[in-house]
């Protein structure tokens, strides 16, 4: 399995998904976004691709201009059957790139907060009916044409949605470890202030292990799904 992965920052990596993909035997590649030196592979080569967080919004093309071409690749991925998972900025991109606004959501959700599955009688992912999981975002976005929610929370009504039938975006983070949230808390404590959905930094270092492994399992159901057959 060729899998590529599209990383924003150092900060944000695959996480829980790298012993699944070895499992798999997978050979991972990167484009990392913010090298210069960055490019992005002949997409018909490859067998599922993830694109990672960040603290950019798509909106950001000016002072990031690679995101366009990158919008472009996320496209071209799914439009040619390629399955892919889009995680938080990455949810957002995969939105961007099928047209959809991407916008300031009326809550920041920073934190362990429960999603609620989105019943649907399509052959889609099926989230628990309700799952505690791990947010780190301010913004949000509409849904593209012909997607399917499949997840909503109290913060945020767009928190997963399925393209066709093997692309998926998260808003949420189902591949974060304990040491991948203490990378994040070192690099963005500063987003720790006020909010009704922004845990604080004590309550976030106090989860225990297996909240972790629980939302793991749940990522390695997303990679299964979309990568079957």
């Amino acid at each position: 399995m060729n899998v590529h992965v599209l990383q924003h920052v150092p900060f944000e990596d695959i996480g829980s998904m790298t012993p699944w993909l070895a499992e798999q035997r997978a050979s991972v590649r990167y484009t990392r976004l913010l090298e210069k030196s960055a490019l992005l592979p002949p997409a018909e080569r490859l067998d599922l691709v993830i694109v990672m967080g960040g603290p950019m919004s798509v909106n950001d093309e000016a002072a990031f201009p690679w995101l366009k071409e990158e919008k472009r690749f996320i496209r071209e991925v799914v439009e040619n059957g390629i399955p892919l998972i889009g995680i938080c900025l990455g949810a957002q991109l995969l939105a961007s790139a099928f047209g959809a606004r991407v916008y300031r959501n009326r809550e920041r959700e920073i934190g362990w907060f429960p999603i609620k599955a989105v019943p649907s009688s399509l052959d889609v992912f099926r989230f628990p009916t309700q799952a505690t999981v791990f947010h780190w975002h301010g913004e949000t976005f509409d849904l593209p044409d012909s997607a399917v929610r499949l997840a909503e929370s109290a913060a945020c009504t767009n928190q997963a949605f399925q393209l066709g039938a093997r692309a998926v975006g998260l808003q949420f983070h189902l591949e974060t470890t304990p040491e991948s949230a203490a990378e994040l808390i070192r690099n963005c404590r500063h987003e720790l202030t006020g909010g009704s959905f922004v845990q604080s930094e004590a309550t976030l270092c106090a989860t225990p292990a297996k909240t972790y492994a629980r939302v793991n399992r749940l990522m390695n159901d997303v990679l299964g799904y979309v990568t079957q057959g």
